[in-house]
């Protein structure tokens, strides 16, 4: 969001107090943040908030005779990179379907060449009503970005569809705007997290992934276009918006999963930490202590990996993933022959800020193109590095 003007339109909904909180994400991005409020708008949040949030002006009036509020219908969106309306109310959403330029906000959407993001908020019936459905449908067809409201219960006391969406999805579909479009067409499967071998009911073996970074790739190539499937264990993560996710516990069941994506997938990614061994034998009831054999009989998980490596399509790029604590490039380059990848990324887990269930990572990606050592950054923009190799090999 760095550096990016973002024109932000606030309209009369109770929302609005909402849309302050994103005023402030985006400042914490560094993004630029100019606020246009519609005179609805201000009997909910005080200009003030805006301003202070976003420390810029905050324009409501069209006719206002500042010097630099002169012609700013037609000065701001000059500046702007996306143009996002939220809380966007039934009474928005009708006005910029028609055209009309009635206020110095729609004046201007309509004078501006940037995307359109908008993001209804309302009473479900006011949604549900086919005035406003077909107003939406008219937005669409005008190109601007609808992105669907939230279901839930509302400031009304009504249960049903027309809140606010969160902020976490209007975020991705901003950066989407802002990615390149190199992924498009590309249906690619990602694995992420650990797996989880049970031992008994009570108790499994696993190891310490986080997620993080599959989540991040998953992230960032639907950013960049792809139709992403994320193959997850078991974290403690939200699901990238906007991607459809399959959960599985263990190594075979990922196996499983990722057999039945893999076929249909031009880029697979496996970042998964799989298990490389379970119990030989699991419990059906929880082991007593006082009948405990305190001897742990393993078997070997299938290598998910390898077996990809082995029966690949050949029009495949298939990426894999080494968590290794020394000898990083020799590993890396022994995994990349015997597995049949193209391109192995290698992770340092023994660093404090590359190991597991940081926010950044340094990592070494080997192909056989050559080595290259990427420097510590975080893990959405090691996905995005990634992926640029990735482009490379497409």
């Amino acid at each position: 969001m760095q550096g990016r003007n973002i024109l932000f339109g606030v309209t009369g909904s109770i929302a609005a107090f909402k849309a302050a909180g994103w005023v402030h994400a985006l400042a914490k991005e560094e993004a630029q943040v100019t606020v246009v409020m519609t005179r609805s708008a201000t009997r909910f949040v005080s200009s003030l908030t805006f301003g202070a949030l976003s420390e810029n002006r905050v324009y409501k009036d069209m006719f206002a005779e500042g010097e630099d509020e002169a012609m700013a219908h037609i000065t701001l969106p000059r500046m702007t990179d996306v143009v996002l309306i939220a809380p966007a109310t039934a009474q928005t959403i009708a006005r910029l379907a028609h055209g009309m330029a009635d206020d110095l906000l729609s004046t201007a959407v309509l004078a501006s060449t940037a995307p359109v993001v908008v993001c209804p908020a309302m009473n479900s019936n006011m949604l549900a009503h086919p005035a406003t459905q077909q107003n939406l449908d008219t937005l669409k067809e005008l190109g601007y970005v609808v992105v669907e409201p939230d279901s839930g219960l509302l400031a009304c006391g009504d249960e049903g569809a027309g809140r606010l969406p969160e902020w976490d999805g209007v975020r991705e579909v901003l950066l989407g705007l802002f990615a390149e479009d190199d992924l498009a067409g590309q249906e690619v499967l990602i694995t992420a997290g650990p797996t989880r071998e049970p031992l008994d009911p009570a108790r499994y073996l696993s190891n310490r992934s986080s997620g993080k970074m599959g989540y991040a790739l998953a992230r960032t190539a639907k950013r960049r276009g792809a139709h992403v499937t994320l193959v997850s264990g078991p974290v403690h993560l939200d699901p990238p918006p906007g991607i459809d996710l399959v959960q599985v516990l263990t190594a075979r069941e990922m196996k499983e999963a990722v057999g039945k994506y893999a076929v249909s997938s031009s880029v697979i990614v496996k970042a998964a930490a799989v298990a490389d061994f379970r119990p030989a034998y699991a419990g059906g009831q929880k082991i007593k202590k006082a009948n405990a054999d305190l001897t742990l009989e393993l078997t070997p998980n299938p290598d998910i990996l390898a077996e990809l490596g082995k029966d690949r399509n050949s029009d495949q790029i298939l990426v894999g993933f080494a968590a290794e604590s020394n000898n990083h490039e020799a590993e890396g380059l022994r995994k990349l022959k015997d597995k049949n990848v193209d391109l192995m990324v290698v992770n340092d887990i023994m660093g404090e800020k590359t190991g597991f269930d940081v926010d950044t990572n340094q990592v070494t990606l080997i192909s056989q193109n050559g080595v290259q050592h990427l420097e510590l950054m975080s893990k959405e923009e090691t996905a995005n590095r990634i992926w640029d190799r990735v482009i490379s090999l497409l």
